[in-house]
């Protein structure tokens, strides 16, 4: 190690694509780094709370809301750690009548946090593809499984929008399987789902099929978290960002060449190569791709659903995203 390394403290979650940031097989240039595994609601709520590490997986919902307010105390990279389509995230009472999503309208559906990255998505597909608004339904806010969560950056929504928040001592699991909620929207599926609880299910039980015909007919692949760095450490030391950056596509690059690798299979499961095939021939060969002009449709449109959802207090534009050196790697 450099004896004058700079040294970095960070909270990710350790994925394949991040595990070489771990184990030392995509180090960080110049920098000595103090990693810690963290989920990703533990990394969010510590940096958009307290700002306790220096380099930190982070909501781009949460970031593009503080963004948008000149109050980000971190600066993104385009290293585009987790990604999802959310079609799977909407559970609902089976015995509601909710049979398409219109069937929401009127409906009151528990969110853990409002500002959710993954809530954005699902808003927003809801009123493009099936003409659902955030108006139409009746959103209820609380903790998934421990009562008393808050949203972790502040919002202040449209009027029109009807967004309470739950009792303080109940879980929107327990709601749910008590038929006191109609529905759930968020990033994790409810215990009671996952315990097989009566006449709870998924709005979309066929999601992988769903979720296909959506990217086929959009080209989105929503984009969930990206990579902050303390704005100030950013400032004084100019080469950072781009050097994390760097580390983090090593690491994805590592990542995919295990998830290729059919001698000796890295996932835990029967064929993960034949699903990695299957999603280069549906979505391209570089299918989870960092970068902030490779993934100019999903970040526009998020920034989009941000400022149309009353997030954002304006629509912060593309240019505004990241750190500027990261938008101009070099090549050979």
């Amino acid at each position: 190690r450099p004896r004058m390394a700079l040294e970095l403290s960070m909270s990710v979650c350790n994925y394949d694509r991040t595990a070489a940031l771990f184990d030392g097989r995509a180090p960080i240039e110049g920098c000595d780094v103090i990693a810690v595994a963290n989920s990703p609601e533990e990394s969010f709520h510590r940096a958009f709370k307290f700002q306790e590490f220096d380099v930190t997986e982070i909501s781009m919902s949460s970031y593009l809301v503080t963004l948008s307010r000149g109050e980000a105390h971190y600066v993104a990279i385009p290293a585009f750690v987790s990604r999802l389509f959310r079609h799977s995230s909407i559970y609902i009472r089976t015995d509601r009548g909710i049979k398409t999503p219109q069937d929401l309208k009127g409906k009151a559906i528990g969110v853990p946090e409002y500002q959710m990255t993954a809530n954005v998505w699902v808003r927003g597909m809801l009123e493009e593809e099936y003409g659902v608004k955030p108006r139409d339904i009746k959103w209820r806010r609380g903790g998934l499984e421990d009562p008393g969560r808050e949203e972790r950056a502040r919002i202040k929504l449209p009027d029109e929008i009807d967004l309470k928040p739950v009792p303080t001592d109940r879980s929107l699991s327990d709601m749910l399987e008590k038929g006191e909620l109609d529905g759930v929207i968020g990033a994790r599926a409810p215990s009671c789902f996952l315990r097989g609880a009566a006449n709870v299910g998924r709005l979309f039980p066929d999601y992988p099929a769903v979720e296909e015909a959506y990217f086929r007919k959009t080209r989105l692949f929503p984009i969930m978290h990206a990579i902050g760095i303390r704005r100030s450490l950013v400032e004084k030391y100019p080469w950072v960002a781009v050097n994390v950056f760097k580390a983090f596509i090593k690491a994805k690059a590592l990542c995919m060449h295990e998830l290729a690798e059919l001698g000796h299979l890295h996932a835990t499961l029967p064929w993960p190569v034949h699903a990695y095939d299957q999603a280069r021939k549906i979505m391209g060969e570089d299918y989870w791709p960092y970068g902030v002009h490779e993934n100019k449709l999903p970040l526009e449109t998020l920034a989009r659903y941000s400022f149309e959802q009353g997030l954002s207090v304006r629509q912060v534009p593309l240019d505004e995203m990241f750190a500027k050196p990261t938008y101009e790697l070099m090549k050979i």
